[in-house]
């Protein structure tokens, strides 16, 4: 049990309880308090900072509510993995000791959210972060990145996706979570209402929430966001329009026209999330939908579904206006992304390695999607033409009783309730095939999890 650094405050107005939970949300999703952890109980929590037990215990239940914590059987409450910082992958509900951790040894890792790393072991990525380390790079980085990396950035999104990208609309960040965060941080105040897709990204859902804001569920069918049922009066929404995750739909023109109409309507941000918009393998991807309203859409993008999460760099792209915004948050906090794997990707980006990869891996994972949806034979699958990542429909109950039994015997795959905030409309398994170590590991893995649906 740990010792937790808290202070309310009793003159200003704000609720003790929702000190506390704002407190504790924000130390959950920045890590202070790691996932598994165990929490004080309410009658010691409220001895040590001498409030009623009443505000201890409406505290925990609404963390409860929204995911936070859990509970364990006689053992006390703990700080549930959906707080761990990182990437999109969560292991089901009833194996607590896998969510967003890395597979144990001897475990095959069918979780989303991992790109295969095997690929990685070339002279050229060697070279770059050799020649990286050895650049002499300053102490302090520009908050917006380093130059050339923005530059090569920006031809990175003018090539790929489609649209003009204007180096002072461009800054490199830590990865998308982090531009997201960065921008709630800059943009928004404890109590405005934005928009999360549902079900949606867990993550970016942790760092909203963790911000103060009203987390609204948005509902999104085959197709993507239905944004005819998007509320009014949101200040974002946040959205996955190449590749929804994790169900898989692809936003249709007139819903992206339909989506900027009610942005300026609402004189509201778009958050678009290209997370995996590298991998599509039936026809080419959308333009980005930044490209239909640059001044109102915030695009993200990461090398973590390109690369590796470990890289550890990302960008946004915006109006000039929030660029400078959040540069200003990020000099405020001290957050910067290191020089040396941004030089190290500049290399990659100006040699043209990074394309060279991105080619490979596309052919790599088409392979790789194949042998799942080979294995998974009978089973309605959802998501699987592009990204790392699909989706196996269940009846609802028999998902979570597949993800149990196969982590048991040495499977992690990941229920789809997990990317809910309320009650799942749709249940499955989301199945990554990024992860694996190659097709053999793939077919059995996947096999089993076949056998166990029935």
């Amino acid at each position: 049990m740990i010792d937790l650094p808290l202070v309310l405050e009793r003159a200003g107005g704000v609720p003790l309880r929702a000190q506390l939970v704002a407190q504790l949300r924000a130390a959950m999703a920045e890590g202070r308090l790691a996932a598994g952890e165990r929490l004080p109980s309410s009658r010691a929590l409220a001895g040590t900072l001498a409030v009623s037990r009443t505000v201890v215990t409406e505290a925990y239940e609404q963390l409860y509510a929204e995911g936070w914590l859990e509970g364990r059987h006689g053992s006390g409450t703990y700080v549930s993995d959906i707080a761990l910082p990182g990437g999109a992958a969560e292991r089901p509900a009833e194996t607590p000791g896998y969510l967003g951790r890395a597979a144990p040894p001897g475990m095959l890792d069918l979780r989303p959210g991992v790109a295969w790393t095997g690929a990685l072991h070339t002279p050229a990525w060697r070279r770059a972060w050799r020649l990286a380390a050895d650049a002499g790079l300053g102490e302090r980085p520009d908050a917006r990145g380093l130059p050339g990396l923005r530059a090569a950035l920006a031809d990175l999104v003018r090539r790929t996706r489609g649209v003009a990208c204007p180096v002072e609309r461009l800054m490199v960040t830590r990865g998308a979570t982090n531009g997201l965060d960065m921008l709630a941080a800059a943009l928004t105040r404890p109590g405005d209402r934005v928009g999360i897709e549902e079900p949606g990204y867990g993550r970016a859902r942790a760092v909203l929430a963790a911000r103060g804001l009203e987390v609204v569920p948005c509902p999104v069918d085959e197709h993507g966001l239905v944004v005819d049922a998007l509320p009014d009066g949101l200040r974002l929404v946040y959205t996955t329009p190449s590749h929804q995750y994790p169900l898989g739909g692809v936003l249709p023109v007139p819903r992206r026209q339909a989506l900027l109409a009610w942005a300026r309507r609402n004189d509201a941000l778009v958050v678009e999330d290209d997370y995996d918009g590298e991998f599509r393998f039936d026809v080419a991807p959308l333009p980005a939908l930044y490209g239909l309203d640059p001044d109102r859409v915030v695009y993200l993008g990461t090398a973590s579904k390109i690369l590796s999460s470990a890289v550890g760099v990302g960008w946004l792209v915006a109006r000039p206006g929030v660029v400078a915004a959040v540069a200003r948050r990020r000099e405020e906090v001290a957050d910067r992304t290191p020089g040396v794997p941004q030089e190290a990707m500049r290399l990659l980006l100006e040699r043209g390695d990074l394309d060279r990869h991105v080619r490979r891996m596309r052919g790599e994972y088409a392979r790789r999607r194949a042998v799942v949806a080979e294995a998974l034979a009978g089973l309605p699958l959802r998501g699987d033409t592009a990204g790392l990542h699909l989706v196996a429909e269940l009846p609802a109950g028999r998902a979570e009783r597949v993800a149990v039994e196969a982590a048991r015997r040495g499977v992690l795959v990941e229920t789809l309730a997990r990317a809910y905030a309320g009650p799942p409309a749709v249940s499955g398994l989301v199945i990554g095939y990024g992860a694996a170590g190659g097709p053999g590991d793939l077919r059995s893995g996947c096999s089993l999890v076949r056998e166990l649906a029935g």
